[in-house]
């Protein structure tokens, strides 16, 4: 049991260490090569975040831990919508281009939605994962035209608009490096989660809905309350939609065709509860400002998720 919880902490603080330093290289390369807020937020920090879950889903399907992988998943989307959001409106009320939101909205929507109805049936097969994978590449594409369209629409916020003067070869050094880093945290975290899991008679779901899934989430914590600091609420946002999408299309994709099978019969509360969440973070949205008032009420959301898969 000491061992097990000794995996668990050493993977977090590995995971969270080496995805907080590969976002910061990953931006700084967008920077460097004048990427738009949308795909900085979307696609390299939505990516760069979304790395701890994707090792950790991959390794924990591979191991034969589906509850682990999806619960993962499933519960790295509540949190972003709810903890990672709610925690940076406290520090400043996130807003944002209306127009961004509606888009990336609607992006995020159809990707939890896809998600869900194809785990409905408590089981993810190969040709289902592949589905999810396509989707994420379609999204890709889309996410791409629309940063175009911002930079030639002269859209750019004025910090973006002068790139990084950085080194591209240090930065890339460096992000190879941490992530290396962060595939170790990976292992070591699903290692210990199952290990937990087993020993203590804690269901796997619960530890990939809320442990796992709030533990692979504090890359995007950290990136939200950094960037609310700053009062860069378009990489606040777009960092949260950026890595549902990832988590919801390539993660889970990924993760079904790596190992493939059958979840428990929690995970309908659990996606249902995810779909409601996507809802109220969209209604709080759609003026295009996250108030204070409406960041505790993400939190006490939450806190409800905790309870329910309990």
């Amino acid at each position: 049991m000491i061992l097990a919880v000794i995996l668990l902490v050493s993977g977090l603080v590995a995971l969270t260490l080496g995805a907080d330093r590969f976002v910061l290289a990953a931006g700084r390369l967008a920077r460097i090569w004048g990427l738009s807020p949308v795909l900085i937020g979307a696609l390299v920090i939505g990516l760069g975040t979304s790395a701890p879950e994707m090792l950790v889903s991959a390794l924990a399907a591979g191991r034969g831990e589906i509850d682990i992988a999806m619960g993962n998943v499933v519960g790295s989307n509540v949190a972003n919508m709810t903890l990672v959001l709610g925690a940076a409106a406290l520090i400043a009320p996130v807003s944002s281009r209306v127009h961004t939101i509606r888009r990336e909205g609607f992006a995020m929507a159809g990707g939890l939605l896809l998600l869900s109805v194809l785990l409905w049936n408590l089981e993810l097969v190969r040709w289902e994962a592949a589905i999810l994978i396509a989707g994420m590449l379609a999204v890709g594409v889309v996410l791409v035209a629309w940063a175009r369209d911002d930079a030639a629409k002269g859209r750019l916020p004025e910090e973006h608009r002068v790139p990084w003067r950085g080194s591209v070869r240090l930065e890339a050094l460096i992000g190879v490096a941490t992530l290396g880093i962060t595939l170790l945290g990976a292992d070591l975290l699903v290692r210990g989660a199952s290990d937990l899991a087993h020993r203590a008679g804690i269901s796997a779901a619960f530890i990939g809905l809320v442990i796992v899934s709030v533990g692979t989430s504090l890359p995007e914590l950290a990136t939200a309350l950094a960037a609310a600091r700053r009062s860069e609420s378009d990489l606040v946002l777009g960092n949260v939609l950026g890595s549902n999408l990832f988590n919801s299309l390539a993660v889970a994709g990924t993760a079904g065709m790596v190992g493939p099978g059958v979840v428990d019969a929690t995970f309908r509360n659990a996606l249902g509860f995810m779909v409601v969440t996507g809802i109220i973070a969209g209604i709080f949205a759609r003026t295009g400002r996250i108030e204070r008032w409406e960041g505790l009420v993400l939190l006490a959301v939450f806190l409800g998720f905790v309870v329910l898969v309990a």
